[in-house]
């Protein structure tokens, strides 16, 4: 390689040049000015140094050659001016250092840490084993002493009852015999037998009423193990004897009291459902059981589990019927269930037609809906080509129809089949002069893969050089056949420009949305579909919405994909306030948490609190499925490359104005990766460029590409800083021509070789200096003195090197050309012969593209 100075090495290289000169004077080779040339021979001195540096042969240096530390440092001035308005400059340095630890080593940890796991869970479930048995053994032992005091204690209960009945019958006949001897009373003479009998009617009843209550307190000796007393009932005329003469003794009567708890006489079974994912804890809560129970039950079926732990379902099923339950499958997405509901087809009305406008890139798409709607939309796209979905609500004469413009560009096929899916009726605008284009042939694609009617509008009729009948031959051959010709298309003459054709046009798509009985239902919450989504800087996310089932109001609550959010305001396509949006109307929303993705479905639901969890469930999802593909993108990728060697990829932090262009932009980026060199997309927004961006590309080493957004103060500042490449463009024509150069430059050299001249030799001399001198004739070309030989003998390379000297006679020489001698040293070779041939050649790099 030629000489070159430290800054255009320093380039080459990719490091700054105070970095490079510092590298230099570590590896021994002084250098002064950064306009100086450095040779080969430092060059490899340089290599030399910088792998002695990363990788040496010692047990110590291996172990940290494991990984590796880039020390950064950047210097910079500040003024300061003191209180007498004097300067002085104050020198800031700043060092960075940031360590990379090989993969290996991470695995290896990794490893060890999972082996560590898996002997603390065999000892785990050794010491559990052993804690079963024992506590067995123990609550045996109890059993058998339990069961023998409750027959001590049994015993003694009969004994206690026994005597408690003794006393309390005592009892009750001391109080008889001290009431018969109160009222003991000696008969007077002058008492009639008539009183006398009275007297001892009264005295048998008492005594009546004595006997009953030694009966009662009998009673009450007699429960056995009840927890409250039976009521004592007596009758009401002895209540009211004993209440008058106040001489009995009088029993406390309570009334009845139940307990409450009752013990269970079967296990309860519960029904419990279980997702495809769920926690430990979660899994425990529905059974109405302890974790720890769950845990164990997991242990015994190896596996260690915490509380927060996710388990699949199948394993969460065999768990349930561990536990006696019964499991209930139930889907992930079960939750968006609940916000659909039935649809009655009974109050379907008609609806306007949607139209979606197709065609190749300039063949008057744009131009043809200006002519219906009477405005200038083609005049505010960068270019003169459409690059958003426009959605439009036009009321011709002859009817209302909604209508979609789509780009027409490549890049733009997923906007172009989205646009397609959300359609009654496809427009097909074809150029008469220019025929059918690819694109022309992708939107044939997309409209027969959605299903839907195509009508096709021949435009620019009014052009001398238009041809209607060749277009029509060239869509028979694609499957599109004109009815006038047997088929089921109509094509229709138009001219955006002149408007010849335009009023049959609108006759067509009427009468083609009449044959389809377009309906949709106009009441009940709305359902539609995400057309376009950007972030305004002065109202927030702003979706337009076309609205399909249903009718969207001011103040509904909205769910499209990942963002919810209630809507504040609609507004039609000229920017007036609507307060309600039927179907096959487009509106802008604002309201909504966040920018939605293009193409996502919209639907309103009937509270708030509905649409966040559904909406944090499909985000959760989003991120989990997404956690899966890039662990299999990174083991696919380390498989890859182990077979195919590195790769290099350009990173691109990437931010449009709209959804719907970062989507197209990323994808056609994204296509034009190589086996060699590919392309990442590191992230991709809508809104200007903010300082995380920036600080993102700095960390991934990425290029900044703003498409119709500008960056801010402070990404500015950081972009100066930091040195970022930041791009601006408007049109992807250019986008795509930059970012391929870039990577054509990103390509490993390709170098070419090419024979410089051939010299036979004719004799061997032999030079007590140089070795062997070989007598050579220059029979081709010429010999030159820097470039690299092969030795040839019989057409056989035996030896590659380099000259050691040329001379022509005595002199050195720098170049021999054809038909003279001269002698030639070969370095580091002594076995030259005559006959052998020396061939001289170059090696040239050859630029490589994309």
């Amino acid at each position: 390689m030629a000489e070159v100075t430290i800054r255009q090495f320093a380039e080459v290289v990719g490091i700054s040049i105070d970095r490079l000169l510092e590298q230099l004077q570590e590896a021994g080779v002084q250098v002064a000015d950064p306009d100086a040339m450095i040779s080969d021979a430092e060059k490899m001195e340089l290599l030399g140094h910088l792998r002695r540096k990363h990788s040496t042969g010692d047990d110590e240096d291996v172990a940290e050659s494991k990984k590796i530390t880039l020390k950064r440092k950047t210097s910079s001035e500040l003024k300061l001016a003191n209180s007498q308005g004097k300067t002085k400059s104050v020198t800031v340095e700043v060092r960075k250092k940031r360590t990379y630890i090989k993969r290996s080593v991470v695995v290896e940890e990794e490893t060890k840490r999972i082996e560590e796991a898996k002997a603390k869970r065999a000892e785990h479930i050794a010491v559990q084993e052993i804690v079963e048995r024992e506590t067995k053994r123990k609550v045996d032992e109890l059993d058998s002493k339990r069961q023998a005091v409750d027959e001590v204690h049994t015993r003694t209960i009969e004994e206690a009852k026994e005597v408690e009945k003794q006393r309390a019958l005592m009892e009750a006949k001391r109080v008889v015999e001290k009431e018969l001897a109160k009222q003991a009373v000696k008969p007077d003479e002058d008492e009639g037998v008539e009183s006398r009998n009275k007297k001892r009617g009264r005295r048998k009843e008492r005594f009546d009423d004595a006997d009953v209550l030694v009966e009662a307190e009998v009673a009450v000796v007699d429960e056995e193990a009840q927890p409250a007393r039976e009521e004592l009932h007596v009758s009401a005329d002895m209540a009211g004897r004993r209440k008058r003469k106040q001489k009995h003794k009088k029993v406390n009567v309570q009334p009845s009291e139940e307990h409450g708890f009752t013990m269970p006489t079967a296990r309860v079974v519960r029904e419990v459902s279980v997702p495809e994912t769920m926690t430990v804890g979660e899994l425990a809560q529905k059974m109405s059981v302890k974790v720890a129970e769950v845990i164990k039950v997991l242990m015994n079926l190896g596996t260690m589990a915490t509380i927060n732990q996710v388990i699949d379902q199948a394993t969460a099923v065999v768990v349930v019927e561990e536990l006696g339950h019964k499991a209930k499958l139930t889907k992930a997405d079960a939750i968006e269930d609940t916000i659909v509901e039935e649809e009655s087809s009974a109050n379907a009305i008609a609806r306007p037609p949607v139209v979606t406008i197709m065609g190749h890139v300039d063949h008057g798409k744009t131009s043809l809906l200006d002519y219906i709607r009477r405005t200038k939309v083609a005049a505010g796209e960068a270019g003169g080509i459409t690059q958003h979905i426009g959605a439009y609500h036009v009321e011709t004469k002859n009817g209302v129809i909604t209508f979609l413009d789509t780009p027409g560009h490549a890049a733009f096929t997923a906007m172009r089949a989205r646009g397609a899916k959300a359609t009654d009726i496809v427009i097909l605008v074809v150029a008469a002069d220019d025929g059918v284009m690819p694109q022309t042939r992708e939107s044939i694609q997309h409209a027969k893969a959605g299903n839907v009617p195509l009508i096709i509008a021949v435009n620019k009729i009014d052009k001398p050089d238009a041809d209607p009948e060749r277009v029509r031959n060239a869509l028979v051959q694609e499957g599109v056949v004109p009815d006038d010709w047997g088929g089921d298309t109509m094509f229709v003459n138009v001219s955006a420009r002149t408007g010849e054709g335009v009023d049959k046009l609108l006759e067509a798509i009427l009468l083609q949305a009449e044959v389809l009985e377009l309906k949709a239902v106009a009441d009940g919450p709305a359902r539609g579909v995400i057309i376009e989504s950007r972030l305004d800087k002065g109202r927030g996310p702003v979706a337009t919405i076309l609205v399909q089932k249903g009718t969207l109001r001011k103040g509904d609550i909205v769910l499209a994909g990942f963002e919810y959010g209630r809507v504040r305001a609609m507004l039609d396509e000229n920017g007036k306030q609507v307060d309600a949006a039927g179907p096959s109307m487009p509106v802008e929303v604002l309201g909504l948490s966040s920018v939605p993705n293009a193409g996502d479905e919209a639907t309103a639901v009937a509270d708030e609190r509905t649409a966040r969890e559904v909406a944090a469930f499909r985000q959760s999802r989003f991120r989990d499925v997404k956690m899966a593909r890039q662990q299999s993108v990174k083991l696919e990728n380390m498989f890859s490359q182990m077979q195919e060697g590195e790769v290099r990829t350009l990173f691109i932090v990437l931010k449009s104005d709209v959804q719907g262009s970062a989507e197209a932009i990323s994808d056609a980026l994204q296509k034009l990766s190589t086996d060699e060199v590919k392309v990442r997309i590191i992230t991709s927004g809508v809104g200007a460029i903010t300082e995380s961006d920036v600080n993102l590309a700095v960390a991934s080493n990425a290029i900044v590409i703003g498409f119709n957004v500008r960056a801010d103060v402070a990404a500015k500042r950081l972009i100066e800083e930091e040195g970022v490449d930041l791009r601006y463009y408007s049109i992807i024509y250019e986008l795509l021509d930059h970012v391929k150069q870039a990577m054509s430059g990103m390509l490993a050299p390709l170098f070419k070789e090419s024979i410089v001249g051939i010299a036979e030799v004719r004799d061997v001399f032999r030079s007590p200096k140089f070795g062997n001198i070989a007598g050579c004739m220059v029979t081709q070309g010429a010999v030159k003195r820097n470039n690299p030989i092969r030795v040839l003998r019989d057409n056989v390379v035996i030896y590659e090197g380099e000259l050691e000297s040329l001379r022509r006679f005595k002199d050195d020489a720098g170049e021999v050309k054809q038909g003279l001698e001269c002698g030639i040293g070969v370095k580091n070779y002594n076995d030259v012969q005559p006959g052998d041939q020396i061939e001289v050649y170059e090696r040239i790099q050859i630029q490589r593209t994309i």
